[in-house]
């Protein structure tokens, strides 16, 4: 037995250093330790011994089995860590290594317009409110001079969660919320998304921004409306850009007036991007209705106002010859890339 037992430790000595993969090792655990393995056998050979034998020869088959886990576990251990180095080795990157410059994307053009705008905006003295875009019909409609069954409500096209609760329309339920909290003077633009049930084309969608602003303050007459405006389209366009007023309806103003601004591709001139008249509409604008102001507990006889509304995607489209509003909402990274 115990010849036989330093034959087999010969054995495992001599396959170690051959032993150099996961395969080779479990090669080793199952000829010499394994259920049918050389130890497994002298183990099961113990039976032919006498009763006196046995408890020597069990306690050599020990200590040899202890040794050959111990020589096994030691191989294993040193093939992981050469695999470790293997893999560390084959991993590396070198940092001083020349690649090619990471492609950038660039900002929206939505979000350049509105960046410009607030910067326009804030600098003569607007303040920024934001407001929920699911909004209660009594700020998005009530307070704003559109009762229920008003036919002004039949051209909004609205989102209705229920009865009382809508996706809102446009961003002057904010100028509703800020009337109710604040007193005069008040002079604030409401930038956000704003829905309608419209048809997706080139020129419509059901999701798209608006910046709405608003000025309450006593004295306030449609000269200061269209010296704000006047200052918008210059800071904006340039020096060349003039505005028209054309009147309008609008139930939450009243005088209300549409506003044009010179065509920013001919000058004036006529080309087809105004259809040859020079000019271009941008947005809506007039005085806030009295009834507004009273219902939003302000003083009428007192104070007046002027609101204004711009379509951000408008001026996008009108600024960088944007001809398919779609085209602001697919994702598309390489047409993006040309505003970085």
């Amino acid at each position: 037995m115990k010849e036989m037992l330093e034959q087999l430790k010969q054995q495992l000595s001599e396959m170690l250093p051959e032993i150099d993969s996961p395969q080779k090792l479990e090669e080793a655990k199952v000829r010499f330790l394994g259920k049918k393995g050389s130890l497994t056998a002298l183990k099961r050979g113990m039976g032919a011994l006498s009763p006196e034998e046995r408890p020597k020869a069990g306690q050599m088959i020990n200590t040899v089995s202890q040794w050959m886990e111990e020589r096994l576990s030691e191989c294993e251990q040193r093939i992981k860590s050469r695999m470790r180095e293997e893999a560390l080795r084959s991993e590396t990157i070198d940092v001083t290594e020349p690649r090619d410059a990471i492609s950038m994307g660039g900002e929206h053009p939505l979000t350049l317009v509105l960046r410009d705008l607030v910067d326009c905006f804030t600098g003569m003295g607007f303040e920024v409110v934001e407001g929920p875009e699911i909004e209660l019909d009594h700020y998005n409609f009530e307070l704003l001079n559109i009762p229920k069954n008003h036919p002004a409500r039949d051209a909004q096209d609205t989102f209705y969660v229920d009865d009382n609760i809508v996706l809102r329309t446009h961003t002057s339920p904010m100028q509703a919320r800020t009337m109710l909290t604040r007193k005069p003077p008040i002079r604030i633009i409401c930038p956000g998304r704003v829905f309608r049930a419209d048809e997706v084309d080139a020129t419509h969608s059901p999701v798209f921004h608006q910046m709405e602003g608003l000025v309450i303050d006593e004295d306030v007459t449609m000269a200061d409306l269209r010296g704000t405006l006047n200052e918008f389209a210059r800071r904006l366009y340039g020096s060349d850009v003039t505005t028209r007023f054309r009147p309008s309806f609008f139930p939450f103003t009243e005088p209300s007036a549409e506003v044009d601004l010179t065509c920013m591709a001919c000058h004036g001139k006529g080309c087809p991007i105004c259809k040859g008249t020079g000019w271009i509409e941008v947005l809506g604008s007039g005085m806030v209705n009295p009834k507004v102001l009273d219902m939003c507990g302000i003083d009428s006889k007192k104070y007046k106002g002027f609101a204004f509304g711009i379509g951000l995607e408008r001026i996008a489209m009108l600024r960088y010859g944007i001809r398919d509003m779609r085209l602001f909402y697919e994702g598309d990274q390489k047409y993006f890339a040309q505003f970085r």
